[in-house]
């Protein structure tokens, strides 16, 4: 049951989950506004009800933006998700539209939906660009007493979703609640004529719900992950073996070593990089003032195959084989700097050489 990337699965994983486990997959997130407030929600304060893209690390305006995050970390697809991608649904669609039209259909994209907005013409626009669907039910986030009604509710729409998407292609993800387990039993059963997959995810603990997950859970070791959730989604795998759906268990390890981990790697450095083995760049850098880079960098003009202007961070990259020569000089300040490879290149690093 258990897979190489540390989730757990049964009848195999669903597309989009193969390519993001490989690193492979842009996360476009395309607007923190959503239909509904789930008390469980882990999006962030910065990302949560704010109005914002970002694909990957880098913040968006434009669908081009998007295209050159998906070229620099060499995806293969996307995930949309948000917030609820159906409030914005011309944004949405433009930006699926504009990904296809860029890498073909080949690219494989994924979408998240809240059940709220679900109607037969946003689906049926998002069919046109849309390879699969992940939809997110209701009932989780409902009070006991109206736990039946929402689920019902959710078979309505995902009735509605199987008349426009194939079954192999429509799916269902949720959290790993070890509390709703038998909740989220009874629904993937009454779910199965009408989805091809589910992917259950570990319950994780943000900023946005710690009061609440504080006082209803407790903790594994490594604070941010609700114990008994993984051994939750397991027994939920295996009450579901029957149903010949895909089932899948994400772990944090999962999003983290694997998923982000892979993207890392994936994702194009700037010239004279070295990389290490999780992915992470290192650089031979002298840092400067914007008013001095010009001036550096024309001192060192012989040596112009050897270096790189990053004006993004005021700063010239040197290559391994003259950072004793640039050292020797004693006129410049050449640092050992490592960093994400992402567009936002955060320092986790700095070294200096002398």
């Amino acid at each position: 049951m258990k897979t190489p990337f540390d989730s757990y699965c049964i009848n195999d994983i669903p597309e989009g989950c193969k390519r993001c486990v490989r690193g492979e997959k842009l996360v476009l997130f395309i607007t923190g506004k959503c239909s509904r407030n789930c008390y469980y929600c882990s999006l962030s304060n910065k990302r949560k009800n704010a109005d914002t893209i970002i694909a990957n690390e880098r913040e968006c305006s434009t669908p081009q933006e998007a295209i050159e995050e998906a070229r620099e970390s060499n995806a293969t697809g996307a995930g949309i998700t948000g917030g609820d991608p159906l409030l914005v649904i011309s944004r949405t669609l433009e930006y699926a539209k504009a990904l296809k039209e860029a890498f073909g259909n080949s690219f494989h994209i994924h979408v998240y939906l809240p059940t709220t907005l679900l109607s037969e013409e946003n689906l049926s626009s998002l069919s046109k660009y849309a390879d699969e669907i992940r939809i997110h039910p209701s009932f989780l986030q409902k009070s006991e007493n109206e736990v039946q009604k929402a689920m019902d509710e959710d078979i309505e729409k995902l009735k509605l979703a199987n008349k426009i998407f194939k079954k192999e292609v429509l799916g269902i993800e949720m959290p790993s609640f070890p509390d709703k387990k038998e909740q989220i039993i009874e629904f993937i059963k009454k779910a199965s004529a009408f989805i091809g997959f589910v992917n259950l995810n570990e319950l994780e603990i943000s900023e946005t719900n710690f009061d609440v997950f504080t006082k209803k859970y407790s903790f594994n070791e490594d604070t941010y992950t609700i114990s008994s959730s993984i051994e939750a989604g397991k027994e939920v795998l295996n009450a579901c073996r029957i149903l010949g759906l895909k089932l899948h268990l994400c772990t944090a390890v999962t999003k983290i070593a694997h998923q982000y981990g892979n993207r890392l790697k994936r994702t194009n450095a700037l010239p004279f990089a070295e990389r290490d083995k999780e992915g992470m760049a290192i650089y031979f850098a002298i840092y400067s003032t914007p008013k001095e880079l010009e001036n550096t960098a024309e001192e060192l003009k012989k040596y112009q195959e050897d270096i790189f202007i990053d004006k993004t961070k005021n700063r010239i990259l040197i290559s391994k084989k003259i950072v004793q020569k640039i050292i020797k000089l004693k006129k410049y300040k050449v640092s050992r700097v490592k960093e994400y490879p992402t567009s936002d290149r955060t320092e986790v690093e700095l070294y200096p050489l002398n």
